[in-house]
């Protein structure tokens, strides 16, 4: 059994090895990319026949806090009004129903053409409600906008005129953060999205590589999503799906790293909990609809191939994570009771590297949001260790979302609650979305935040101490991410 778990133990540390070469390609990308001169051709809007019609959707369900200042917020959108059309795609069941039908009426009154757009149901949930309002659609071009972001009023002329290239199906924008520094869940999650729309989206798109659109805070031309298929509602990131089945097509998508799109970040336990169910499960969906598919396509270079197959399964590796983290604790006693082995741990310290490559790798988006200079190192060394305790302690729920999504359990599209909350003073407590249903995980993670408390102590008992911070992080993870759920239920 010992030397199952150290083989074990030794192929996961593998797996993140690898994992990291691929980000470790992406900074290269990422670098490479920051050199090179940004020609791609434009449409001149100076010329007003150059300028397309676009249309705006806005999918929004049950966002009572947020649908006035989304609403008021698009409708400062800077194109000419004969060429926008704004589609609010309302499946909401609740009071907020009449507050966007009265705020879209006094729009209307200003001449601004927008509709309240329902349907008998939701089935398909979001994708449902984009594929509903796309069979009306005027524009040529369409937005896409969830309820907490707040796009600035040239984006539609900073996003448009790079569809001049009939090859480009999507724009892709950076999403910025409103309430980044609300809480330490909000830095924590800013910390891990800025990651994402820095360093893995510029090195993907630089790099040829398939990237996605997110969801919202991009731009897709309308004939791109009737030729891969339209919306599909099988998976719970209708974004990722689309995205590939575009590219499998051979459409060409366009990141702007530069222009930055607000929205809010969840500011409670719960609404983080539901946000990372939907987006991990959702990427295992698409693994499994995707890798053969991928595999096959003899158009798709290996080094593309490569890095889909790890950014679809970049969800799986908090399984990984959490095989490591518990088998950590019984490498420290098989170490000390098998020192005919120590040749092997000597080995498997190597894949220390792993964690080296990922250091220097978000400290490059660190300081593309923040700067550098000596302060923001040391802040960042703070935020580092800090982001990937806590995102350690997600792995239980996140692996439960992953397995589900590979093994094909299906689930409803649950929403990720919006409180219109920016600063320190402001409060989520009287917020009626907030699910205070307490999860399984979460004793789970109770049970983990002791396991690795009793790790901290292993290590004094073997006096093998090169474990110690790795179970430090994993006992501060768990502790926070079980008390900070237990907490919003009070």
């Amino acid at each position: 059994m010992d030397y199952i778990i150290v083989s074990l133990y030794g192929l996961c540390l593998s797996l993140i090895f690898i994992y990291s070469l691929a980000q470790l390609n992406l900074l290269i990308n990422y670098v490479k990319a920051k050199k090179n001169t940004n020609d791609a051709p434009k449409f001149d809007f100076s010329d007003s026949n150059n300028i397309p019609k676009v249309t705006v959707q806005l999918p929004v369900y049950n966002e009572l806090y947020v649908v006035n200042r989304l609403l008021e917020n698009i409708s400062k959108l800077d194109y000419p009004k004969d060429k926008l059309e704004i589609q609010v795609l309302d499946d909401s069941e609740d009071e907020s129903v009449y507050t966007t039908a009265e705020k879209v009426k006094s729009l209307q009154s200003q001449g601004i053409d927008i509709k309240h757009i329902r349907r008998q149901n939701r089935e398909g949930f979001k994708a449902g409600a984009l594929k509903a309002g796309l069979e009306i659609a005027k524009g040529d071009f369409i937005a896409v906008f969830d309820s907490d972001f707040m796009p600035k009023s040239d984006w539609l002329l900073k996003t448009i005129p790079y569809f001049k290239d009939e090859k480009i199906g999507v724009v892709q924008t950076r999403w910025g953060h409103i309430n980044r520094d609300y809480s330490l869940l909000t830095k924590i999650q800013a910390f891990a999205l800025d990651f994402h729309f820095v360093l893995e989206q510029v090195g993907r798109n630089f790099g040829k590589h398939f990237i996605n659109f997110n969801g919202t805070a991009g731009v897709w031309r309308k004939e791109c999503i009737l030729d891969s298929g339209n919306w599909q509602g099988d998976t719970l990131t209708e974004d990722l799906d689309l995205s590939y089945r575009a590219q499998l097509k051979h459409w060409k998508f366009k990141y702007l790293e530069e222009v930055e799109t607000p929205a809010e970040l969840p500011v409670i336990m719960s609404a983080a909990r539901s946000q990372q169910f939907r987006w991990n499960k959702g990427a295992a969906e698409n693994f499994k609809k995707f890798s053969v598919r991928l595999l096959k396509d003899k158009s798709i270079s290996s080094r593309t191939k490569f890095h889909s197959f790890f950014h679809l399964l970049n969800s799986s590796m908090f399984l990984i994570v959490l095989l490591i983290s518990i088998l950590s604790v019984p490498v420290l006693y098989i170490k000390k009771d098998h020192p005919e082995l120590n040749w092997v741990f000597n080995a498997l310290a190597f894949f220390a590297i792993s964690t080296v490559i990922f250091f220097f790798c978000y400290w490059q988006s660190y300081t593309r949001i923040h700067g550098g200079g000596i302060k923001n190192w040391f802040k960042f060394i703070g935020m580092f260790f800090t982001f990937f305790s806590v995102a350690m302690g997600f792995s239980v729920h996140n692996t439960i979302a992953v397995l589900e999504g590979h093994f094909g359990k299906k689930s409803a599209f649950i929403r990720t609650p919006k409180f219109n909350i920016s600063k320190v003073k402001d409060s989520w407590k009287t917020n009626i979305y907030i699910n205070k249903k307490i999860p399984m995980s979460v004793l789970i993670e109770l049970v983990l935040f002791i396991y690795f408390g009793f790790a901290i102590f292993s290590a004094f008992y073997t006096q093998d101490f090169g474990l110690i911070i790795f179970h430090v992080m994993l006992f501060f993870g768990f502790g926070y991410v079980a008390f900070k759920s237990l907490i919003t239920n009070f």
